[in-house]
C-alpha cells in the first residue's frame, strides 16, 4: 500500500499532499501551535482589553485676536485623546484627570466600537485621576486589583492608545516602586508612582498596567515629560482610596493628621542639630490632632512608614492616602539619637478646621461680599501681613482651583497643608499676584 501511493504522481500527487494539508489544519496539530502562541502577555490582553477604552475630550479655547490683542478674543476647539478603564459594568470609568481637564464635551469608544457621552463623576489633579459615568449597564469591567506585593522585574503589560492608536499592547518589566517625579509643567510633584520600561506615551495616559496574572496593578499616566523608555503609573493602592471618594463625594476628601512636615536635608539637619539627614521632620504637632495621641513630638524624624522608607514628606502623604481613613500604620521615628516604633492614623478633619489654620496659621480671616471671597482682616505680625495681604483683598483662587466660597477655600487648605504650601491669586484693583503661603 505504501509503495503503491509512493508511485502515484502528477495531478493524484498534488491531490493527496493538499488533502494531507487540510487534514493537518483540522488536527490537534493547529491547536498545539495556537497553545504554543498563546503566551501569558497574550492572555492578560483578551482578559482586560475589553475593559480599556479610547477617551476622547473636547474643550473650547479663548485665545487674544493676534491683531487686536485681548480686547478681542476668537475660539478654537482643541482635542485631546487618552486611555480609560471601565473598573464597574454600570458605566464607571477611571481615567487621568489631566485627560479631560477643561473638557466641554468627552466621549468614549469601547473595544467592541461602541461609543458613549461621559459625565466627570468627580476628579483630583493632585493623584491625576478621574471617575467619569457613562448611561450603559453590562460593560466588560475589570476592576482595580493590588500593588501590595509586587516583585521588581515581573513581566507588565500596559494597555491604551498611545498617539490615538487604539487598543495598543505594550509590555515590559516593573522598574522600581515609590518614585517621585515631577510633572511636565513642573508645578506638581508625584510621589509613590510605579515605574516600568513599557512604553507609555500621549494616548496611553489613563489605561491599566496590568500583571500577568490579570490584575490591574496601576493606571498610566504619560504626565511626566522628557522620560525616554520609562513609563510611570499610579500604584492601584492609591487609586482605590481616590476613586471610592470621588464616586462618594465627587473630591478627595482631605485627611488629618495634625503633623506638620519638613523635607529633612542636610543643612535641615545641622540646622536641628541632627545626625540623620534623610526623611520626613516633624516641624510642628497640632495638639489634640491625632499625631499628638500617636506620641508624636517636633524634632522627630520619620525613617519610615508601613514599612517602606521615607525620604520625603510626600512619602509619608502617600502611605496615608493609600489606606482607609483611620487605619493605624506603623511609622518608625528617629528621635534623640534612638528609633522609635509608633503607629498613626489619619483622620477626617474636624467641621471648620481649614478656616481655623488659615486664621491662626496664616493670619488671614476672610468673607464673602457680593460672591466674592474678601480679606476681612489680617493679623498683625503674622505670615499673611509679612506677604502684604491688606484688608479688602479678594482671593481668587487656591491651588489653581478658582474659589466661590469660605467651605471650599477650607478644603483647599487642607489639601496645601500636606504639601506644606499654600498657593493662592489674589487680586487686588486692577492687578492680580501669585503667592505661596508656607503652612
Amino acid at each position: 500500500m505504501w509503495n503503491a501511493a509512493c508511485k502515484v504522481g502528477g495531478p493524484m500527487r498534488r491531490k493527496i499532499s493538499i488533502a494531507l494539508l487540510i487534514a493537518l489544519s483540522a488536527s490537534p496539530l493547529s491547536a498545539t501551535i495556537a497553545a504554543v502562541r498563546e503566551t501569558p502577555i497574550v492572555k492578560v490582553v483578551k482578559e482586560v482589553a475589553p475593559s480599556v477604552v479610547n477617551v476622547s475630550a473636547q474643550s473650547i479655547v479663548r485665545e487674544p485676536d493676534p491683531f487686536f490683542g485681548s480686547f478681542f478674543t476668537h475660539e478654537r476647539r482643541m482635542q485631546s485623546l487618552g486611555s480609560g478603564l471601565i473598573i464597574q459594568s454600570n458605566g464607571l470609568v477611571l481615567t487621568n484627570a489631566h485627560v479631560i481637564q477643561g473638557a466641554s464635551q468627552i466621549e468614549i469608544t469601547t473595544l467592541a466600537g461602541k461609543r458613549y457621552k461621559a459625565d466627570v463623576l468627580g476628579q483630583d489633579r493632585d493623584a491625576d485621576l478621574a471617575v467619569l459615568k457613562v448611561d450603559a449597564h453590562g460593560l466588560p469591567a475589570t476592576p482595580l486589583g493590588s500593588s501590595s506585593e509586587l516583585l521588581i522585574g515581573e513581566t507588565v503589560v500596559a494597555i491604551g492608545n498611545p498617539f490615538g492608536l487604539s487598543h495598543s499592547v505594550t509590555a515590559g518589566v516593573l522598574s522600581a516602586e515609590g518614585r517621585t517625579v515631577p510633572s511636565a509643567n513642573g508645578k506638581s510633584v508625584f510621589s509613590d508612582f510605579l515605574q516600568t520600561d513599557a512604553s507609555i506615551n500621549p494616548g496611553n495616559s489613563g489605561g491599566p498596567l496590568v500583571a500577568l496574572d490579570g490584575e490591574v496593578i496601576g493606571i498610566n499616566t504619560a504626565i511626566v515629560s522628557g522620560a525616554q523608555g520609562i513609563g510611570f503609573a499610579i500604584p492601584a493602592n492609591r487609586a482605590h482610596r481616590v476613586v471610592d471618594d470621588l464616586i462618594r463625594y465627587g473630591e478627595l476628601q482631605p485627611i488629618w493628621t495634625g503633623l506638620r512636615l519638613r523635607n529633612l536635608d542636610r543643612e535641615l539637619a545641622h540646622r536641628y542639630g541632627l545626625d540623620v539627614d534623610r526623611g520626613a521632620l516633624v516641624a510642628k504637632v497640632y495638639p489634640g490632632s491625632p499625631g499628638a495621641k500617636a506620641g508624636f513630638q517636633p524634632s522627630d524624624v520619620i525613617q519610615a512608614i508601613n514599612g517602606n522608607r521615607v525620604v520625603s514628606r510626600e512619602d509619608v502623604t502617600s502611605a496615608l492616602y493609600s489606606v482607609a481613613v483611620g487605619r493605624n500604620l506603623p511609622v518608625k521615628v528617629w528621635r534623640d539619637g534612638k528609633s522609635l516604633d509608633l503607629r498613626l492614623a489619619a483622620a477626617r478633619p474636624p467641621e471648620g478646621l481649614g478656616l481655623r489654620l488659615l486664621e491662626r496659621g496664616i493670619g488671614l480671616e476672610v468673607e464673602v461680599r457680593q460672591g466674592a471671597l474678601v480679606v476681612r482682616r489680617v493679623h498683625a505680625g503674622s505670615t499673611a501681613a509679612k506677604q502684604g495681604f491688606q484688608p479688602g483683598d479678594v482671593i481668587v483662587s487656591a491651588n489653581g482651583q478658582r474659589l466661590h466660597s469660605r467651605e471650599q477655600l477650607g478644603r483647599e487648605v487642607l489639601r496645601a497643608f500636606d504639601r506644606g504650601g499654600l498657593a493662592l491669586v489674589v487680586a487686588r484693583g486692577p492687578y492680580a499676584y501669585h503667592l505661596e503661603l508656607p503652612l
